[in-house]
């Protein structure tokens, strides 16, 4: 039996990709977006071919916004 019950760490996961959608990722502080970037590495969306590339893209773009923020660049 599969367990469906949301963690804390899935809430905390699915709120800050709310913001990602609204926003991007301008309102997130460093730490935020490594925090985000932790959490969206550890989910397994290996049962969707579509949702694994969503993710792939997604830690790409969180990459960049983080390289960027620590460089003192702005392009996000």
């Amino acid at each position: 039996m599969v367990d469906y019950r949301l963690t804390q760490e899935d809430k905390e996961r699915v709120a800050m990709l709310a913001v990602v959608e609204k926003n991007g990722l301008k309102l997130f502080s460093l730490k935020e977006m490594e925090r985000l970037r932790e959490l969206v590495e550890r989910k397994d969306y290996s049962y969707s071919r579509k949702a694994d590339r969503a993710k792939t893209k997604l830690l790409n773009k969180i990459n960049v916004a983080i390289y960027e923020k620590e460089e003192g660049r702005q392009g996000i």
